[in-house]
């Protein structure tokens, strides 16, 4: 029904154009021009504008239920056509030249419920052809070239007729008999078309048409009383919609008599003018009928206005007072003298909906206001408005408008926020308004504003908004749209005083970031998209506890874990319904993701678990630091460390000594490092051998040759700088002594960048390099790779092992002296000589037990404590 209804109605406007394609029918391409497209699985056929020449019948298979053939050149419609469908339920034919049907065009197509014929050249109704389709509902056949509208008899078999349109431009009358096949058959829309030189019309003629919709389109400016007998056929009968076309449409009517006044005996919901020329006295004709007529809703288009030259102002009031309707249309009037009917505004006071667009008025007087009392919905949009046509600063607007809820000034040139606040400060039931497509939102003209506050709805898209401007905005509404406004930011003053919003709608802005600290606690829908923001995250909307739905897609989305984070929070709380999502939601940035879905983007857990990341660093760095611990421990890095550091000091202490012209040591041969326990074979065997010879060699023992009180690591660094060679005793005891360790280390650091040819390894007792600790890895080194002479343990043999050390310490030539040194020490098992600095030698006597306590190095206690382990190379 509702098809039908606006099929009709495009009908009664004279602007029917062919059908477009169905949905599911692809666009033709310049390859398929002269093939019709067959789709809906071989049930549609879409031939429409190929420039077809006659009907391409063999392209079309037995099962097409739906053909549009429309916008062509076919000129005849042949018996073989549409033969061979017999599924056939909707045919359109207009806009062709068919001047010629076949009798037997339609035989086998007998289910056919839709024709449309409209605009060819058809100079006979083809009465014949149509006679087989008795199922036929809907038949457009106006706007052809036969100059007679009469109906054959075999339209009364057509009982479920349910449209018809009919006649054309040379339809010159109408006749009684015209319409009779058509009195038992109840239609929902009849049009009829005639001449625009209209020569007679019986009565009667349209008397038996029954239809809930009736048009007219005919032309009376010859034969103006024709309307009367037209109207007196149609009284007391009811339609929906009644239109007439081209009343008038060369001239204006100058009678006096009163043409429309059998109006009032019609009842219709809807009356629509549509064309022609109507002067002054032509439209209080009219209107003098309507309002007492029950009529709920008038509708003026493209007329053609003029004032009436012979009309006189008396100053008494309007003759149009009780125009009581529904709904009053006013489009496309070509003088906006139309509104001031009568120099009056009288004929609007009881007009429930008034919409006045494109008469393009340039002023509202002050009246105007006051006449409209009973309008609830006015409608002013499309007009080309300024702020100073429709806000007069000289007129009272209190009082004015006080049943209007809904203002539509939407498709103006309005700028002025201030004005138009001025305006609706007095419109005390004023709820809805509209200012979209409009030019306002500049910071100029949004200040001062006072708004009504029963304000609940504005709309305000596509204009060109400042941020300042949101200020200006009544902070009543709940709803808002500020949709296309160039909003490049937000102010949240306007939102912080804006507590009943509950709808915003901010799509296709330029909005760079949503703002912090939102605050909208009633706020329940929010539309984001088409913006320029990139960030969002779950902390964007948090104090908006009332937000239940979101469109915020077609933004360039920066990918990262915050929005992952958003996206995840919302999916799974669902208190959110994204409406747009996921094909709206798209990556930007960064490059590697561009046009990703973001419902496809899954970061790592680790990257956007921040409590995670926390985790895994602090197990990490506590992991390095117990590594570096426990290999500080292993190494003992720290003793090194303190090692390294005495041997700064000592090295330091000898350069300030040299400085102050204190005495240098002797070079030695030999450093003799060794256990405590071994001391005896050092005394009793190697020192004899070595120093009590014909050439003695100069050997330093700590025992004997250490300062007393000089710190003890300054006596071993000092004397292994100072001798040759240093040879190591060693056994058991060696490895488990630290001051031997000590001593080890520090001939290993004078060894550095040199070779380790200085170090002499005497083996007092079998060692098994792979049973040593980990921790004496350069000694196991040197114990694989470097020769040592092993103490036997056969007197016989022990001969030979007093030449191999000798040989390898060399000959006992001291290898360089101080020349600077003033201080002297000789030694002897027996004493210690040494030579003061104001050159009196003292002698001491000798007191082994003394010297030995203290510098006493006990190996026992400190071994008991820990092991020093060798400085690895």
């Amino acid at each position: 029904m509702i098809g039908i209804l606006i099929n009709f109605s495009a009908l009664l406007l004279g602007i029917l154009t062919s059908p477009m394609p169905s949905p599911s029918s692809p666009p033709t391409t310049n390859t398929e021009k002269r093939s019709c497209h067959i789709y809906n699985s071989g049930r549609s056929a879409d031939c429409l504008g190929r420039l077809l020449g006659r009907v391409p019948w063999k392209q079309f298979p037995s099962t097409l239920e739906e053909i549009d053939l429309s916008s062509n050149r076919l000129q005849a419609i042949r018996a073989d056509d549409f033969l061979r469908l017999p599924q056939l339920r909707i045919l359109q034919l207009q806009y062709n030249n068919i001047s010629h049907i076949d009798n037997d065009a339609f035989k086998n197509n007998t289910l056919l419920e839709h024709l449309n014929i409209f605009n060819n050249s058809l100079q006979e109704i083809p009465a014949t052809a149509l006679t087989p389709l008795l199922n036929l509902k809907q038949l457009y056949m106006s706007n052809n070239l036969y100059k007679h509208a009469t109906l054959a008899d075999s339209f009364s078999k057509f009982v479920k007729l349910q449209v018809l349109s009919m006649g054309g431009p040379l339809v010159v009358g109408l006749k009684k008999e015209d319409f009779q096949p058509l009195k038992n058959i109840r239609l929902q829309g009849f049009a009829i078309k005639c001449s625009s030189n209209l020569s007679y019309y019986e009565p009667g003629s349209l008397e038996v048409i029954q239809t809930r919709q009736m048009g007219f389109d005919m032309a009376i400016d010859q034969r103006p009383n024709t309307l009367l007998d037209m109207l007196r056929d149609l009284a007391n009968k009811t339609f929906s919609v009644m239109q007439f076309r081209n009343l008038f449409e060369f001239m204006y009517y100058m009678g006096e008599k009163d043409i429309f006044q059998g109006l009032k005996d019609i009842t219709a919901y809807q009356v629509i003018f549509h064309r022609g020329k109507f002067n002054e006295n032509l439209l209080k004709m009219a209107l003098m009928n309507l309002q007492v007529a029950p009529i709920k809703r008038l509708r003026l288009q493209y007329i053609d206005f003029a004032r009436s030259p012979t009309f006189v102002d008396s100053g008494a009031g309007s003759s149009i007072t009780e125009l009581a309707l529904d709904k009053l249309d006013l489009r496309y009037i070509s003088n906006p003298d139309v509104l001031r009917f009568d120099w009056r505004f009288t004929w609007f006071n009881k007009i429930k909906e008034l919409s006045i667009q494109y008469v393009y008025f340039n002023s509202v007087p002050c009246d105007a206001w006051v006449e409209m009392e009973g309008v609830k919905f006015l409608d002013v949009s499309n007009n080309r408005l300024k702020d100073e046509f429709i806000f007069n600063q000289r007129c009272d607007y209190k009082g004015a408008m006080p049943n209007m809820h809904i203002f539509n000034m939407s498709f103006n040139e309005l700028t002025s926020l201030k004005d138009l606040s001025s305006l609706t400060r007095e419109f005390q039931q004023l709820q809805v308004l509209d200012l979209s497509n409009n030019k306002l939102g500049s910071a100029e003209y949004s200040r001062d504003c006072v708004w009504k506050q029963n304000i609940t709805q504005l709309i305000a898209h596509h204009n060109k908004f400042e941020s300042e401007a949101l200020l200006c905005l009544p902070t009543t509404v709940h709803y808002l749209d500020l949709s296309y406004c160039d909003l490049d930011q937000l102010d949240m003053l306007y939102f912080s005083k804006a507590t009943n919003l509950k709808e915003l709608l901010l799509s296709g802005n330029k909005i760079k970031f949503i703002p912090s600290k939102w605050e909208s606690p009633s706020l329940q829908s929010l539309a984001l998209d088409g913006n320029s923001f990139g960030l969002i995250s779950k902390a964007s909307f948090q104090d908006m506890p009332q937000l239940s739905r979101l469109r915020a897609g077609n933004n360039p989305y920066h990918c990262t874990c915050e929005l992952y984070a958003f996206v995840q929070d919302t999916m799974s709380k669902r208190k959110v319904n994204v409406t747009d999502w996921p094909w709206n939601y798209r990556c930007f940035h960064p490059e590697a993701l561009l046009n990703t879905v973001v419902s496809k983007y899954f970061p790592g857990q680790v990257a956007c678990d921040i409590r995670l990341v926390i985790i895994i660093c602090v197990a990490t760095t506590t992991a390095v630091i117990l590594i570096l611990m426990l290999i500080c421990y292993i190494f003992d890095l720290p003793w090194y460390t303190k090692a390294t550091y005495q041997i700064i000091r000592a090295k330091y202490r000898a350069h300030k000594e040299k400085l102050a012209g204190e005495p240098g040591t002797f070079t030695y041969h030999a450093f003799i490092s060794y256990s405590h326990s071994d001391a005896d074979w050092v005394r009793d065997q190697l020192l004899p051998c070595l120093e009590n010879n014909r050439n003695p060699y100069h050997l330093c023992i700590h025992e004997r040759d250490f300062m007393p009180g000089r710190w003890i690591i300054d006596n071993i660094i000092e004397n292994i700088e100072s001798s040759h060679k240093v040879i190591f005793v060693l056994s058991r005891h060696f490895v488990n002594s630290e001051w031997c360790n000590y001593e080890l280390y520090f001939a290993q650091q004078r060894a550095m960048g040199k070779s380790f040819s200085d170090i002499i390894l005497v083996v007092k007792e079998p060692i098994d390099p792979s049973s040593l600790p980990s921790k004496y890895c350069k000694l196991k080194k040197m114990l694989s790779t470097k020769t040592y002479l092993e103490w036997p343990q056969q007197v016989n043999q022990q001969a030979f092992f007093w030449e191999q050390l000798k040989s390898v310490l060399g000959k006992p030539t001291m290898t360089r002296e101080r020349g600077h040194s003033v201080k002297r020490r000789t030694s002897s098992v027996g004493r210690v000589s040494v030579m003061m600095e104001d050159g009196r030698p003292k002698v001491a006597k000798p007191n082994i037990d003394k010297e030995e306590e203290i510098i006493k190095r006990n190996n026992d206690d400190l071994s008991n404590h820990r092991q020093i382990p060798v400085v690895a190379f």
